[in-house]
């Protein structure tokens, strides 16, 4: 390939990638309707604040980066200029914000989280993408209700593990099938 063609080449992958390109224009549930993004809890994480998801009850953040997802879960920090670039938050769960009251308090809350992204990161290192969603879906429902984690987009998964929001549709759909079959 000479220069001139790698340059369009190059040109064109840009284009395709521009990064106002996003899965999250329109978040549809599993059930079809649209998902209101948590748009007051969006409000609350820009004030610049840092809040602690309350870590005596069974609730959490997705959030929602512009190329990635985050979860937090129970006792994590949220907010302030870590989640200054958060576009959008599904609260799973009967989400309880609590203001941290002093200094150790965050610290702790900021470890928390870390600990929920390493968990994720974990899950995330396995090559197989049917292995990356299985995996967080099963670490969902061990935590949350079925139910509730059934209620959550694909969309929500996909950006957590780093595969496309229809091979998660596919090991939703086809359940311990996939884990079987791809089990390598």
């Amino acid at each position: 390939m000479d220069s001139e063609q790698r340059r369009r080449y190059q040109i064109a992958m840009v284009s395709t990638y521009y990064p106002d390109t996003s899965f999250l224009d329109n978040v549809v549930m599993p059930d079809g309707t649209e998902q209101s993004h948590g748009s007051d809890i969006l409000t609350l994480l820009h004030t610049g604040k840092v809040f602690i998801i309350n870590s005596r009850r069974r609730n959490g953040l997705i959030l929602f980066k512009r190329y990635h997802a985050e979860f937090a879960g129970p006792g994590a920090a949220v907010g302030g200029d870590y989640d200054c670039d958060c576009q959008k938050a599904i609260p799973i769960g009967n989400l309880s914000l609590l203001t941290s009251e002093s200094y150790e308090e965050r610290q702790k809350a900021y470890l928390i989280r870390r600990q929920w992204i390493r968990l994720i990161k974990q899950i995330t290192e396995n090559p197989v993408p049917q292995q990356r969603v299985q995996k967080i879906l099963d670490q969902f429902e061990q935590y949350f209700p079925p139910e509730m984690v059934a209620h959550l987009p694909d969309v929500a998964f996909a950006l957590l593990v780093g595969v496309l929001p229809q091979t998660v549709g596919v090991v939703r759909r086809l359940g311990s099938e996939v884990h079987g079959r791809f089990n390598y």
